[in-house]
């Protein structure tokens, strides 16, 4: 009895299409992942490096907050 793999090459080429979108789920995922603890890492680091100005408000903006005010 010879296998002639006509029936075999259709689940082949469904789990490869599986196989991919995987990957490319899982590689997405971590990518995500990535970014989100990027980003928590860079506000703790900005949280702890806080200057005494940096408690008030306004304390480092470039434009002034009395602009338009008439005399």
């Amino acid at each position: 009895m010879a296998f002639t793999g006509s029936s075999k090459s259709c689940c082949n080429k469904d789990s490869a299409l599986f196989r991919y979108v995987g990957w490319t789920s899982v590689a997405v995922g971590v990518a995500a992942l990535g970014v989100y603890v990027g980003r928590e890492l860079r506000l703790r680091y900005k949280f702890n490096r806080r200057t005494p100005s940096d408690f008030y408000a306004h304390a480092g903006d470039e434009m002034p907050t009395e602009y338009g005010m008439g005399i």
